[in-house]
C-alpha cells in the first residue's frame, strides 16, 4: 500500500468515525427527548411505572452503527437525565443497564446475521433478556432507593390495587415490571422497523 492511498484510508476511516460519533450524538439527544415522553398505562401497572420509548433511538443506533454504539446511546442520554434530575440515581441506573443489554444484544446477533430476520431475532433476544434482568435490577438497586421516599407497603398496595392477591415486592415484579418490560421492548422493536428503513440514508450517511 503506497502512502497516498495509506493516507486516504487513514482519512476516510477518520470521516466514518466522525460521522458515527454525530449520528450517535443526534440519536441520544432524541432518546433523552423520548425519556420524557412517558405515559402510565392505567389498570396494567402502578402509575409511577411509565412506558416510554427511549430505546428507540439506541436500536437504531445499534443496528446501523455496531452495539457499542447503541450502548452509548443509552449511557449518554442517562447522564444527562441524572444532570437534570433529583431521582437518586437508581432509575437512570437500571435504565442504562436495560436497555444497554437489549441494544446490545440486538445489535450484536444482527452484525452476525445481517438480515431482517437477524434483526428481528436480536431484538427479540434483547426484549427478552431486559424483562429477565428488569426483576433483579429493581429489586435491588431501583425499589430500595424508591422506599426512602415511599413506604414499601405503600408501593405494595399500588400493586394490589390492580391485583388484590399480590404478594411481595419480588412477586410484584415478576408479574407486572417483567411482563411490562417486554412489552416495552416489543413495542420498541416493531417501531424500529417501521422507521429503519426510512432513516436508513441518515443513518449510513448515504443520504446525498
Amino acid at each position: 500500500m503506497s502512502a497516498n492511498t495509506a493516507t486516504q484510508s487513514a482519512r476516510s476511516a477518520s470521516r466514518v468515525r466522525a460521522r458515527n460519533l454525530a449520528v450517535t450524538a443526534m440519536l441520544s439527544a432524541v432518546a433523552f427527548v423520548l425519556m420524557f415522553l412517558d405515559f402510565p398505562i392505567p389498570f396494567l401497572i402502578p402509575a409511577f411505572v411509565k412506558m416510554d420509548f427511549s430505546e428507540l433511538p439506541a436500536l437504531l443506533a445499534a443496528f446501523s452503527l455496531g452495539p457499542v454504539y447503541g450502548v452509548a446511546v443509552c449511557l449518554v442520554k442517562n447522564l444527562i437525565h441524572l444532570a437534570i434530575t433529583t431521582t437518586g440515581g437508581a432509575g437512570e441506573v437500571c435504565n442504562f443497564l436495560l436497555g444497554a443489554c437489549f441494544t446490545f444484544a440486538a445489535g450484536l446477533l444482527y452484525q452476525r446475521v445481517k438480515s431482517r430476520k437477524g434483526a428481528l431475532a436480536g431484538a427479540l433476544v434483547g426484549a427478552v433478556i431486559m424483562a429477565v434482568l428488569s426483576v433483579p435490577l429493581n429489586y435491588y438497586i431501583s425499589y430500595p432507593i424508591y422506599t426512602k421516599f415511599m413506604p414499601i407497603d405503600a408501593i405494595l398496595n399500588m400493586y394490589r390495587e390492580i391485583r388484590p392477591n399480590s404478594g411481595g415486592l419480588l412477586e410484584c415484579l415478576i408479574v407486572f415490571n417483567a411482563p411490562f418490560t417486554l412489552v416495552k421492548g416489543l413495542l420498541t422493536t416493531a417501531l424500529c422497523f417501521l422507521i429503519y428503513k426510512p432513516l436508513s440514508p441518515i443513518l449510513h450517511g448515504t443520504n446525498h
